[in-house]
């Protein structure tokens, strides 16, 4: 790829960028959405969140596959418990990272 056609990409996907965030501004209020959809982007955050979040703690560091030996499963399911309990964000990362330093200590 030659250098024009590459700034040329590259004015192509800033361009692209500035016009799908100038046009939530510019068409606010004008369309509504209906009310399903509204309830639906709600669990938006959350699902995202644990697509994230998930194969992180169940795939153990340099593997594709479940490791049953992982302690970070465990430690989730403790981190899980207290923040489901407690509502305490603070709480529930301290007491998951105390978990997780307790497991692998204990070489769970």
């Amino acid at each position: 790829m030659n250098d024009l056609a590459l700034w040329g990409l590259f004015l192509a996907a800033g361009v692209g960028t500035f016009a799908l965030r100038l046009c939530f501004v510019e068409l606010h209020g004008r369309f509504h959405m209906p009310e399903l959809l509204k309830r639906a982007l709600l669990y938006v955050p959350a699902s995202v969140l644990a697509a994230l979040v998930l194969p992180a703690v169940v795939f153990a560091p340099g593997h594709t596959e479940l490791v049953l030996e992982n302690p970070q499963i465990p430690a989730a399911l403790v981190a899980t418990l207290v923040a489901w309990k407690t509502r305490n964000t603070l709480l529930t990362l301290g007491l998951g990272m105390a978990a997780l330093w307790g497991f692998k200590l204990l070489g769970l």
